[in-house]
C-alpha cells in the first residue's frame, strides 16, 4: 500500500465537494422534519433534481440555470408530497418511499437521450488574497459557488430557526402540531413551505452529483446519497451546525475510501466502496440505542398525522 499517494490537502479539499451534495440534501430535510413531516423521498428528489438540472444545463448551455432547473425539479415533486400526506392524509413513510422509486423511474426514463452527456462546465470561484494562501487556499477557498451556498444555508436554517418568529413557528408546529392549531398557527401552510424548501434543496443537492462531481448524466448517479443525507439529521439531532459536521464526516468517508483504492489498499474495493453505507447504519445504530437520546431530541409531532378537525 502507497500511503504517499495521497495527499492530505487535496483530500480536504476534496471532502468539501463531496459533502456538498449530501449537506444541501440534509439541511432540507432537517426544516421538513423540524415542521414535524418525515419525509423519505429525499432520494427521489435528488435524482429528479439531477436530471432536470442536467437538461436544463444542457440546453441553456449554462450550469446556474440548470441549479434553477433543479431546485424546480425537485420541489415540484415535493408539491406531490406535499399534496399526498397533508391534505389526502396518506401514510409519509409509504408515500415517501413511493416516491422516492417514481422518481429513481422517472429519471431513468427522461436521461436515456443524455447517457454519457457532458455537462456544461461549472466555473471556480477563486477569492482574491484567500485562494493564494498555503493550504487553507485550496482547502477552503478554490470551491464553486454551490459549496459555499450549502454553507450559506446552514448558518441561513439555524438563523431562522433559533432567531426568526417564523422560525419559532415552524418549530412549534413540528413540537406540537395539535397545541399551535389551537393557537391559531397555520399548520398546513408551515409544513407545506418546509416540504417545498427541502424538495429544492435535495434538488440542487442531486443536480450537484451531476452537474459538477461526475459531470454527465449516469443513471442512479444519487447512489444512495438521501438515504445518507436522511441519516446525517438524526446523527445531528436535528441541529444546523452538527449536520454540517456530519456531512463532513460522511463526505470525508468517502472521499477517503476512493484514496485507499487509488493507494491499493490490501482492502477488498467492494468493501472500501460500501464504507460510507456502513458508517451510516453504523452511526444510526449508537445514535438510537443510546437510551433514546435521539427520539428524545426528534419533534414531538415528526411523523404524526395532523387533522385540522380535531
Amino acid at each position: 500500500m502507497n500511503l504517499g499517494a495521497i495527499d492530505p490537502i487535496l483530500l480536504l479539499a476534496s471532502l468539501m465537494v463531496a459533502a456538498t451534495p449530501i449537506l444541501l440534501a440534509a439541511i432540507g430535510e432537517l426544516v421538513v422534519e423540524r415542521a414535524g413531516i418525515l419525509n423519505l423521498g429525499v432520494e427521489g428528489m435528488m435524482i429528479t433534481g439531477a436530471i432536470t438540472g442536467f437538461v436544463a444545463a444542457s440546453l441553456s448551455g449554462s450550469p446556474f440555470l440548470g441549479f434553477l432547473g433543479a431546485a424546480a425539479g425537485g420541489a415540484a415533486l415535493a408539491l406531490v408530497f406535499a399534496v399526498l400526506v397533508l391534505w389526502l392524509r396518506s401514510n409519509q413513510v409509504a408515500t415517501g418511499l413511493a416516491l422516492t422509486l417514481f422518481g429513481l423511474g422517472l429519471a431513468a426514463l427522461l436521461g436515456q437521450p443524455w447517457q454519457g452527456v457532458l455537462a456544461p462546465p461549472m466555473p471556480e470561484l477563486d477569492i482574491p488574497l484567500l485562494s493564494d494562501l498555503p493550504v487553507l487556499g485550496p482547502i477552503l477557498f478554490r470551491h464553486d459557488l454551490v459549496v459555499y451556498l450549502g454553507l450559506a444555508l446552514v448558518a441561513a436554517v439555524w438563523w431562522f430557526l433559533f432567531r426568526t418568529k417564523a422560525g419559532r413557528t415552524l418549530r412549534a408546529v413540528g413540537e406540537n402540531h395539535d397545541a399551535a392549531h389551537a393557537l391559531g398557527l397555520k399548520v398546513q401552510r408551515v409544513r407545506l413551505l418546509a416540504i417545498l424548501f427541502g424538495g429544492a434543496s435535495a434538488g440542487l443537492g442531486g443536480a450537484y452529483l451531476s452537474l459538477v462531481r461526475v459531470p454527465q448524466w449516469t443513471e442512479g448517479v444519487t447512489a444512495g446519497s438521501g438515504w445518507i443525507a436522511l441519516a446525517i439529521v438524526v446523527f445531528a439531532s436535528w441541529r444546523p451546525g452538527r449536520l454540517l459536521l456530519g456531512a463532513w464526516l460522511f463526505g470525508g468517508v468517502t472521499v477517503l475510501q476512493l484514496n485507499l483504492q487509488l493507494a491499493r489498499a490490501p482492502i477488498p474495493v467492494e468493501v472500501l466502496s460500501t464504507a460510507p453505507y456502513l458508517i451510516t447504519i453504523l452511526v444510526l445504530v449508537l445514535i438510537t440505542s443510546g437510551k433514546g437520546r435521539a427520539r428524545l431530541a426528534a419533534p414531538g409531532s415528526l411523523g404524526q398525522p395532523f387533522h385540522a378537525s380535531s
